[in-house]
């Protein structure tokens, strides 16, 4: 049942019987043969098929909520049970969105120095995005913010604020100021993330709180293409200010606080609302708590 339940995992993360199957290492007709079995089992209807894949049944879409429950306590019993005779080992893989990248290291670091034999995996993608990987069980755990859009059933442990700064040039516009206003950043041609991050939602949201909108004249999904173009000394951006001080700025880029009003948000680790967590996933929910207050 267990193999049949990943499997409809596979195909809900997929979307395509082939690619599924490939994905768990079975040809495709042991898994249209799984799928056919489960079916009966349940004595319903799962997957609408065609030549393709069309979707999830209502039925089927309910069984995705209980395999996620299933196949997560699942795995979380066969850590527990391996920890048991062993170190903590294997691989946690966690989801972060662009702006906090660059305080992955901050968890990591101490992490790896406690438990050695344990790999890490990190994707960066949009807060979206993370929370639905983290329901379909693709990572262990996320890194985005916490208390500015819903967040669904998940445990959060904060960790840090992230306020704002006006990244430009000594000789830019604003650029011999030491601190600026959002109004006034309304007025600065900037280099920002796309509409689809959540960063680029609270700064396009902090503008029009002052009747300002965002003026970008280069957009993007990835935060060094945003932070070379800065670095010339010809483009300016809005940026974190903890992920201002990651990167290390050069001579020729300034970050100036912005206020009127000032803006933060929480940053925190989520991870699945389940009891027991895991042994991986609780240990990296200690080192969490452990470095949040040197993170302020």
């Amino acid at each position: 049942m267990i193999d049949k339940l990943e499997l409809l995992l596979s195909l809900a993360k997929e979307r395509h019987f082939g690619r599924a199957a490939e994905a768990c290492g079975v040809t495709q007709p042991t898994m249209s043969t799984s799928l056919k079995q489960l079916e009966e089992i349940l004595g319903v209807m799962l997957v609408q098929r065609g030549s393709r894949f069309q979707g999830f049944t209502a039925e089927g879409e309910r069984t995705l909520d209980w395999a996620r429950r299933i196949v997560g306590d699942a795995r979380a019993m066969r850590q527990e049970i391996n920890s048991l005779k062993d170190k903590l080992s294997g691989e946690i893989r966690i989801a972060a969105i662009p702006t906090v990248l660059g305080m992955v290291a901050s968890l990591t670091t101490p992490f790896r120095a406690r438990h050695p034999d344990v790999r890490f995996r990190v994707v960066s993608c949009t807060s979206v995005q993370v929370l639905g990987l983290l329901e379909n069980l693709e990572v262990d755990a996320g890194l985005t913010y916490i208390e500015n859009e819903p967040i669904g059933n998940v445990r959060t442990i904060p960790l840090f604020n992230e306020s704002y700064r006006l990244l430009t040039s000594p000789e830019g516009i604003f650029g011999d100021r030491e601190q600026v206003t959002w109004a006034e950043v309304g007025q600065v041609p900037l280099c920002l993330l796309t509409p689809d991050m959540q960063n680029r939602r609270i700064i396009d949201r902090a503008l029009r709180s002052v009747g300002a909108e965002a003026t970008p004249t280069l957009t993007s999904n990835s935060l060094l293409v945003l932070y070379t173009h800065v670095k010339t000394g010809r483009w300016a951006s809005v940026m974190p200010a903890k992920l201002a001080e990651t990167l290390g700025l050069a001579d020729k880029v300034r970050s100036i606080p912005i206020i009127d009003p000032v803006v933060d948000y929480s940053i925190g680790m989520v991870v699945p609302q389940r009891d027991p967590m895991t042994p991986l996933i609780a240990a990296l929910v200690q080192i969490a708590r452990e470095v949040a207050p040197t993170l302020l």
